[in-house]
C-alpha cells in the first residue's frame, strides 16, 4: 500500500474551528491544556498521576475484568488487563456508537489512531505503559445511526422495535441480514447470534478483529462505574453547575469568533432503566422524566442518586467527564465535530479537578484501488481536486485539456473600458444618462458571462466521456457525495485484502495531521 498526504487545509473538508486547534491558534489556547504534541505527554501523565485514585483504578479494574470474564482474548489484552492495575499504566482512549457491522470506515481508522498513539508513546516514555480503549457508546438511544452499514454500494438495516440504550438491545434478528451480505462474515455471525446484548456482541468483533494488538473495550453501563460520578450527578440535578460552566465558556468562544456545536441542558443526564432512556426535567421542585409517567419528589431522586446511580446516563455534555473520571486515561481520539465539543467543556473539567485530556485527531483516509487510481491519473489532475465540487472538478479538467480558449476575459474587459469611455461621455452630455448606461453594462456582462458558460458546456458535450470517467472516480471516492470514510464499511476492503487493518497500522501516524491516501 502506497501512502500519500494531503494537508487538511487542502480538502476543504474541515471547519476553521478545527484547522485552528491543529494549528494552534494563541486564542484557541485557553479552551485546553495540551496541544497534541508527543512532547507535551510527560506533563499530562504528571498531572493525571496527581488526580486519578487508586480506588477508582481498583473499581476500574474490577468491573473490566468482569467484562471480559467469558471472552476468550489474546496474551496482549490480558496483558492491558492486567497493567491497568499498575499506577503507571494509562490509557489512550477513542469513543464510538454501536454500529452495526462496525459503520463507517472511520470506526476503524479511530481505533487504529488509539492503537498507534499508546505504540508511539511507549517509544517515548518506556517507564510507562499506555493501553488503547474503545469506549463503546452503548448507554445511546440513536438507534437510527446505527441501524445500517453500506457494503459494496449497498445499504443493509437492521429492522427492531427495541427502545432504550442500545447496548442493551438482543441483536439475534440481526442475522436476517446474514444471507444478504456477500463474503466472509463469520466474525459478525458469532457476534450476533451468542450474545445477548449488543454491547457483548460489539465487544466480541472489535476483540476479534483487534486483540493482536492488546485493545480493551469498556461498557460505562455500570453500577460500580457510575458510584464514582455520584458528584458530578448531584451537581447536575440540584445545582445545575454544568450548564452554567458550559455556557461561560460558550460565550468567551463566542466572543472570538467560533460557534458553539452543543449546548447544555438545566440537567444533563437522562434516566436509564430497562427500554427507557429519556430526559430528565425539573418543575417545582419534581423530577420529570419525559414521554412517561415516572416523576421524583426531591428526595426520592436523591436517594436514587445515592443507591442507583446506574439510571442516571449523561448527554454529550457530561460523558467526557464520566470517560476522565473512571479512566487513567492521556488523552481523547476523535473527529472534528467530536474535538471541537470537547473544547466546550474545560472549565466543566476545571470545576471537578479532572484534568483536561489532549484532543488527538483522528487519522483520516481515503482507499484508492488501482483502477480507480489509474483512472484518475489519465486526467492530470491533482488529488486534492478531488475534494472540490463535481461541476468545479469537471471545470478544472475541461480548462486543463481543451486546445480552445474558453473564457472571454479579455473581451469582457474590452467591452467595460468601452463602457467607462461612454459613460464619461455621457456625464458631460446629460448627468442623468449614468444610470442608462450602468444599467446596459451590466446586462451586457450578463449576457457576455452567459455566453461564456455556453462556451464551457459545449466543451464539456466534446469531451463528455472523459468526464464521464471523472465521474466515476468522483462517485467511488466520494459515495452518495460524502467522504468515502464516512459511508463505506470496511469489509469493502478486509474481504479483499485480510491485511487490511494491519495495512492501516502500518501506514497511520497519530501524530501526523494530514489527511492520507492509500493506494492499492
Amino acid at each position: 500500500m502506497r501512502l500519500q498526504k494531503l494537508a487538511f487545509s487542502d480538502t476543504r473538508s474541515f471547519s476553521s474551528f478545527f484547522l485552528d486547534y491543529i494549528q494552534q491558534k494563541e486564542s484557541l489556547k485557553p479552551f485546553y491544556s495540551r496541544a497534541p504534541l508527543i512532547e507535551n505527554f510527560q506533563a499530562q501523565i504528571e498531572e493525571k498521576s496527581k488526580s486519578y485514585t487508586i480506588s477508582n483504578r481498583k473499581v476500574l479494574t474490577d468491573v473490566i475484568q468482569k467484562q471480559y470474564a467469558k471472552l476468550d482474548t489474546t496474551d496482549a489484552v490480558k496483558n492491558n488487563l492486567s497493567a491497568l492495575q499498575n499506577d503507571h499504566t494509562f490509557t489512550i482512549t477513542t469513543g464510538h456508537q454501536l454500529n452495526i457491522f462496525t459503520g463507517p470506515l472511520y470506526f476503524i481508522y479511530k481505533i487504529v489512531t488509539v492503537i498507534n498513539t499508546c505504540k508511539e508513546l511507549k517509544k517515548k516514555y518506556p517507564a510507562y505503559n499506555f493501553v488503547p480503549v474503545y469506549w463503546m457508546a452503548s448507554e445511546d438511544h440513536d438507534y437510527e445511526e446505527i441501524k445500517y452499514f453500506r457494503l459494496y454500494g449497498k445499504k443493509h438495516v437492521w429492522d427492531t422495535d427495541q427502545q432504550g440504550a442500545v447496548g442493551r438491545f438482543n441483536p439475534k434478528s440481526i442475522e436476517k441480514l446474514f444471507t444478504d451480505i456477500p463474503g466472509d462474515i463469520e466474525i459478525f455471525k458469532n457476534a450476533y447470534q451468542k450474545h445477548a446484548t449488543l454491547s457483548d456482541a460489539v465487544r466480541y468483533y472489535v476483540n476479534a478483529l483487534f486483540a493482536a494488538e492488546g485493545l480493551v473495550v469498556i461498557d460505562a453501563d455500570d453500577h460500580q462505574l457510575k458510584e464514582l460520578f455520584k458528584k458530578v450527578i448531584d451537581a447536575d440535578l440540584f445545582d445545575h453547575t454544568p450548564k452554567r460552566l458550559v455556557e461561560e465558556q460558550n460565550k468567551e468562544l463566542e466572543a472570538i469568533g467560533y460557534q458553539p456545536q452543543v449546548f447544555a441542558r438545566d440537567i444533563n443526564f437522562f434516566y436509564l432503566d430497562g427500554n427507557i432512556r429519556s430526559r430528565i426535567e425539573v418543575k417545582d421542585d419534581k423530577y420529570y422524566v419525559l414521554d412517561t409517567d415516572i416523576v421524583f419528589t426531591h428526595r426520592e431522586i436523591e436517594r436514587l442518586v445515592s443507591e442507583e446511580p446506574e439510571k442516571f446516563s449523561p448527554n454529550v455534555i457530561l460523558r467526557p467527564l464520566y470517560q476522565e473520571v473512571i479512566l487513567p486515561n492521556l488523552a481523547y481520539a476523535g473527529g472534528p465535530a467530536e474535538v471541537v465539543y470537547w473544547l466546550q467543556l474545560k472549565k466543566v473539567f476545571d470545576h471537578f479537578h479532572v484534568p483536561f485530556p489532549v484532543l488527538m485527531p483522528r487519522n483520516f483516509a481515503m482507499v484508492i484501488d488501482q483502477p480507480v487510481s489509474r483512472k484518475f491519473e489519465k486526467t492530470g489532475l491533482d488529488y486534492q481536486h478531488l475534494f472540490e465540487e463535481k461541476n468545479f472538478l469537471f471545470n478544472q479538467w475541461i480548462v486543463k485539456n481543451s486546445v480552445h480558449e474558453l473564457t472571454i476575459g479579455k473581451e469582457m474587459q474590452t467591452i467595460a473600458n468601452s463602457f467607462t469611455s461612454i459613460k464619461t461621455k455621457g456625464e458631460l452630455i446629460d448627468p442623468t444618462l449614468i444610470k442608462y448606461i450602468d444599467a446596459q453594462a451590466k446586462r451586457t456582462q450578463n449576457s457576455l458571462e452567459k455566453i461564456e458558460q455556453k462556451l464551457l458546456r459545449a466543451e464539456k458535450r466534446l469531451h463528455a466521456d472523459k468526464l464521464k470517467q471523472l465521474e466515476s472516480v468522483k462517485d467511488e471516492l466520494f459515495p452518495k457525495g460524502s467522504p468515502q470514510e464516512r459511508v463505506d464499511n470496511f469489509l469493502n476492503y478486509f474481504q479483499k485484502d485480510p491485511q487490511f487493518i494491519q495495512s492501516l497500522l502500518d501506514s497511520f501516524d497519530p501524530f501526523d495531521f494530514r489527511f492520507n491516501l492509500l493506494f492499492y
